[in-house]
Formats: structure tokens, sequence, C-alpha cells
């Protein structure tokens, strides 16, 4: 009972936080998301032509959630968890009777909930440039959900090693960014020469991506349980690796 209230309290103490400061945190996304189907889709895709059998608005409407999902799941762990590391309000946590893998599944939770409610906003204004249709719910689903909590992991490792907020900043834009453009929200792997498409195979977004496109319009680059199969290996790995550091103190005890 007390582990589930530690648990109710970290994760609904994230959600209060993200919904009080949405004009941070879950407007922005919304604005840009909607700038990019003005260009893209309206402005340049008619030039773009169908890719896959789709109108290229719809083509890039599930990179687009995808990627909306992947930036805000990251930094709502990683700016939320070091935070805490900078106020030492996490001591007050590590002194107390909660076991390390709550915290973390605290954290990830409030993540993944935040990356949850900016893909449902995102998808709602892709209602206004595109038609949307759901081929595979429940792949659609699953796929977005081991999103959000890979990345969210993610943000908790970063937040454990970081030493400063510049340091929050560094993978966000070295790292996930030039990762998720180059990641097939924009096109279909199979425009590339077979050199570019094997070092596209290398991306772990491009799964992720092509599984939700997959769910979404049901054509996708990459065999969806290909797909399924290592994301769910990259979240077991990142959380056994964000635990083990957590316990270790790395980042947290001097």
């Amino acid at each position: 009972m007390s582990n589930r209230v530690a648990l109710l309290t970290i994760v609904s103490r994230e959600v209060l936080r993200f919904m009080r400061i949405w004009l941070q945190t879950l407007l922005p996304p919304v604005v840009v998301t909607a700038l990019y189907f003005i260009i893209f889709g309206n402005l340049i895709g008619p030039r773009i032509g169908r890719m896959d059998g789709f109108d290229y608005s719809q083509f890039i409407m599930p990179g687009l959630v995808m990627m909306a999902v992947i930036t805000n799941s990251y930094s709502n762990v990683v700016s939320s968890f070091y935070s805490a590391k900078f106020h030492r309000s996490i001591e007050e946590m590590l002194i107390s009777p909660m076991p390390g893998y709550l915290i973390l599944l605290g954290y990830t939770l409030g993540g993944v909930l935040r990356g949850l409610v900016v893909g449902v906003l995102v998808m709602a204004v892709a209602l206004l440039f595109t038609e949307l249709r759901v081929e595979h719910v429940w792949i659609t689903v699953i796929i977005v959900v081991l999103t959000a909590t890979l990345f969210s992991i993610g943000g908790f490792i970063n937040a454990l090693f970081a030493k400063s907020f510049d340091d929050i900043s560094i993978v966000p834009t070295f790292v996930l960014a030039p990762l998720t453009y180059l990641g097939g929200v924009f096109y279909s792997i199979d425009m590339l020469s077979p050199f570019w498409r094997q070092i596209s195979l290398a991306n772990p977004i491009l799964y992720m991506v092509n599984g939700f496109r997959y769910g979404i319009l049901g054509v996708s680059d990459i065999g969806i349980g290909i797909a399924i199969g290592l994301i769910v290996v990259m979240v077991l790995l990142a959380f056994g690796v964000a635990l083990a550091l957590l316990e270790r103190g790395v980042g947290i005890r001097s």
C-alpha cells in the first residue's frame, strides 16, 4: 500500500507539473506541428506528390506525432529529475523507504503521460490538415507507449549524468534531433540509395516512426515484428541501466 501511494504521489506531481505550465509544455508542440503541416504538407507536399499511396500530409502525420512524443517524454523527465537534483529534493526520496525502481517508474510514467497527452493533441491538429485513420489500433497504442517509455527512461539517465542545466540540452539538440529528422519522418527510406538505406537501418527512431506509421496507415519500410521487438529490448535495457545507475547513486551521491 505504501509503495502504491508513493508511486501515485510521484506520478500525480509530474502530471500537475506539466499541466500547470501548459503554455510551455503542451502548446509549443501543437504550434510547431501546425507549422510543419502548413509548410511541408500544404505548400511543399503537392509538389512532392503521393508517397506509398498516400497524400504527403497523411504520410508525414505519424512521424510528426512520434517526433512530438519522443521530444516531450524525454524533456519532461530530464528537466524534472534534474531540477529535483538541483534543489536537493531528490535526497528526501533517497532516504525514504521508497525503493529505487519506484522512483524510476514514477518519473517514467510522468514522462509517458506527457508524451501521450502531446501525441493526442498533435493528432487533433493533424485532423485539421489531413484525413486520419487508424488501421491497427493496438499496434498504434503499443508503439507509442513503448516509445514514450524508452525516451522517458533516456531522459532519466541524462538527468543522472547532468551537472548543469546546459547538460540536459546536449542530448536533445545533438542526438535526438538529428536521429528524429533522419528517422523517416518526412520520407521513405526506399527513396534512398542502398548504402544510405543500410545506414538508416542503424537509426532506432526509424523503427519507431515506421511502426507507428504501420499502425496508422498500414504501411512501413520495416517489418512490424522487428520494430516492436527492438523497441521492447531497448526499453528493458534502458530500464536496467537507469536502475543500476540510480542504485549506485551516480550523479546524486558525491
